[in-house]
């Protein structure tokens, strides 16, 4: 074996990450088989388009939280982005999944997903079939209808289109990043990081950009005559908080074998925990922003988000992520102690997890049901749906993950990482 290839081996996955990729995809095949029986019964169709949108916004929040982060360590260095950095771009790299997960809302969810909800008095109509009395949305549809010869065709290969190109975007920058962190596996040491810079200041900000304008093509459209104008920078924080979660619990399962066991320091999971509070308070201010220019500012087309998610019965999910995603890990937080004990925050990273699955069907579910209770069994698909796709997401994730050592060993500041850390290097 040559010297490269042993360095390399010295810096490979744990076998458990092998184990955790083969158990993630059964369980992401089992669940998608429930799906996609679920997709096929006509009763069923609606509420598992809806159930997969809210899945598939969680583990894309995920995938480009982690290339926004790994973009920022970039820009900024330090040890605390080095001990994850193969892990962000394992999850950077699930991006091309991502895309093909999308596919079925463009092939056959748009109906579904944005017809508006007749159960609503008066009803609430969405851009796909809007009607005379929604107004401006209406009027549009017309102009198209008489130039195309269909109402929604702007509509639905604009929000295709649109998406496409996110996308396109989105991989190209991975596909930059990942081709210059490749050359890194490979002797000689050299000092990239000025290339990596040039990538990452625009990326960050063209990131800012496209989630926003995905966001609002793929979920605030889902009540179109609804406007925010922070509504991205909601989700930018909330992608954010999510991704360091998930870096956080995969370290946690780590840190108990080698390599990562001699380079994971306590300073370096306290970093992680500082980032979680920091992303958590900058989800709660943009939220709060949002909530108190609304509500003072009282007008009829702006107040009807909150007064629908914050009465019959969606009050209490509104609570439940005020408190557990906000005041309860700001206060954990706090700690020193806490942040620095990877078994403590492993908890809390796995809860924030949850809770942003929560605050997303906040967000998505109430446009489709007038109170709480108008739920049915059906929606365990909510669960189902995520479920099987977070399966799939993981399976790729560690798959990536094994593909590459766990550190960039011919990176010049990996080598002044490991020497810090106390792990040999050549």
């Amino acid at each position: 074996m040559t010297p490269e290839r042993i360095r390399q081996s010295e810096f490979a996955a744990p076998e458990i990450a092998h184990t955790i990729y083969q158990r993630s995809l059964g369980l992401g095949i089992v669940f998608g088989v429930i799906s996609l029986i679920t997709a096929i019964l006509p009763g069923t169709r609606e509420q598992f388009f809806r159930s997969y949108l809210l899945g598939f916004m969680l583990w894309l929040g995920v995938t480009l939280g982690s290339m926004a982060i790994l973009m920022i360590q970039h820009l900024t260095g330090g040890a605390w982005g080095m001990a994850i950095r193969r892990q962000l771009e394992a999850a950077m790299n699930t991006l091309p999944l991502m895309a093909i997960l999308f596919i079925p809302i463009l092939a056959a969810g748009i109906p579904y997903l944005y017809s508006g909800d007749p159960s609503v008095t008066p009803a609430m109509h969405g851009w796909f079939n809007a009607t005379a009395s929604d107004g401006h949305l209406f009027q549009l549809h017309q102009q198209y209808m008489r130039r195309f010869g269909t109402p929604s065709f702007l509509f639905i290969n604009g929000y295709t289109g649109r998406a496409i190109i996110y996308f396109i975007i989105w991989m190209l920058f991975a596909w930059r990043l990942n081709r210059l962190s490749l050359q890194q596996d490979h002797p000689p040491v050299q000092n990239l990081a000025p290339r990596f810079r040039r990538i990452a200041a625009p990326g960050v900000i063209v990131y800012a950009f496209t989630i926003s304008f995905a966001v609002i093509d793929w979920v605030m459209s889902l009540s179109p005559p609804w406007i925010s104008t922070i509504y991205g920078f909601i989700f930018i924080a909330g992608e954010l908080l999510s991704s360091i979660c998930v870096a956080v619990v995969v370290e946690r399962i780590l840190i108990r074998y080698e390599p990562a066991a001699s380079y994971l320091k306590p300073k370096e999971v306290h970093d992680h925990g500082k980032l979680m509070l920091t992303f958590i308070l900058l989800w709660a201010y943009f939220s709060f922003s949002q909530l108190l220019i609304i509500w003072s500012g009282n007008l009829p087309s702006e107040i009807s988000f909150f007064t629908r998610r914050l009465y019959s019965g969606w009050q209490l999910i509104g609570l439940a992520i005020v408190v557990f995603h906000f005041a309860v890990p700001f206060v954990l937080l706090l700690s020193r102690p806490f942040k620095r004990d990877a078994t403590t925050l492993v908890w809390l990273a796995s809860a924030l997890i949850f809770m942003r699955f929560v605050d997303l069907f906040w967000y998505i579910e109430p446009n489709f049901h007038k109170s709480l209770g108008s739920l049915s069994w059906v929606n365990l698909l909510d669960l189902v749906v995520p479920v099987a796709l977070g399966g799939l997401w993981f399976a790729m994730f560690f798959h990536n993950l094994r593909s590459r050592p766990l550190l960039p060993v011919y990176d010049m500041h990996a080598q002044e990482f490991m020497e810090y850390a106390g792990v040999a290097h050549d």
